[in-house]
């Protein structure tokens, strides 16, 4: 029998990762913690990517209409996006103590999005700090690469693992995370499109990555949105990135063909939250525009160093 974390008191914050091996281990854990809040009279939010979702609706019959259910491979096909989205449940409940299932890594994301994504675990415990809410992140441990689970535990400060639910000693502060998380980006090895700006070359930006999206495979719709995207990250650059900066396109083939535009300035993430939470209308220009980026592209990396911010945008093709 696994255990589930008892409901969170008031101001106070859980987010367990419970690791499991099969489905028989992941309807016991999720679906005990979905029927414990719902006992609770306490709201549910569900977000797993979908066969997952569909056996826990099949496995928790009638009461399953009392659950928000939302598939996470659409939700959290861009890991900057998930964030909000828990928040935003929160919010809706404000006074009462929510209750998430979220499980934005699964077997078959790529190498950069579990990237993002165990990031996005890490920024979860400073998003939601003194909030009454508890976030439980579902691990498959034999699906998953063993760095992965590694991860979970420096970026979940409850554990649920061999029937047990106890404190992570691997557990670290977001911050650490986040920045072993800034690893150098892969070098594309095909032709590059490059176009370095300063003040005043915002029109140029946005004519050069028309110009360039036109030979894609973007639909028109999609071409529009990349170029607005690399306008508000061009724009950043203008804004807080030290007035110059330098744009580079270009298109991937294969599993996952699409195109990427990288931005890379010499300005700092003052804040990690910066566009993974809704801005509210008093935000500074830099966190609205990162909330665009992330809205508008299928995966956002992220990289602050010492020599600056990379913005590297991809958006798939069909």
């Amino acid at each position: 029998m696994i255990t589930v974390p008892a409901p969170a008191g008031p101001g106070a914050f859980v987010h367990p990762a419970l690791f499991y091996r099969d489905v028989g281990e992941y309807l016991t854990g999720v679906g005990g913690f979905v029927r414990a809040a719902l006992s609770a009279d306490e709201p549910v939010l569900v977000a797993v990517p979908g066969p997952h979702l569909d056996a826990l609706r099949e496995s928790l019959g009638p009461s399953g209409t009392e659950v928000a259910w939302t598939d996470m491979t659409e939700m959290g096909r861009n890991p900057g996006r998930i964030l909000a989205a828990l928040q935003d449940f929160a919010d809706r409940h404000a006074g009462r103590a929510a209750r998430i299932v979220g499980e934005p890594i699964w077997p078959g994301r790529s190498p950069a999005e579990v990237l993002e994504a165990t990031r996005h675990e890490a920024l979860i415990n400073t998003a939601f700090a003194g909030r009454p809410a508890t976030i439980l992140c579902p691990y498959d441990v034999r699906g998953l690469a063993p760095a992965v689970v590694t991860e979970a535990r420096r970026t979940h400060p409850t554990l649920i693992e061999g029937g047990l639910d106890r404190p992570s000693p691997a557990y670290t502060d977001a911050a650490r995370v986040s920045a072993d998380c800034d690893l150098p980006l892969p070098e594309h090895d095909g032709e590059v499109s490059r176009l370095a700006y300063t003040h005043g070359g915002l029109g140029e930006v946005r004519e050069h990555a028309e110009n360039w999206a036109r030979a894609t495979a973007l639909t028109p719709a999609r071409r529009g949105d990349l170029v607005l995207a690399v306008s508000e990250a061009a724009a950043n650059s203008l804004s807080h990135g030290g007035g110059k900066g330098t744009l580079r396109l270009w298109a991937t083939d294969g599993p996952g063909a699409g195109v990427v535009a990288e931005i890379h300035d010499g300005g700092r993430l003052a804040d990690p939250l910066a566009g993974r939470r809704r801005p509210s209308l008093a935000s500074a220009d830099g966190g609205r525009g990162l909330w665009m980026i992330h809205q508008l592209c299928d995966l956002v990396e992220v990289r602050a160093t010492e020599r600056g911010l990379t913005l590297r945008l991809h958006m798939a093709t069909p």
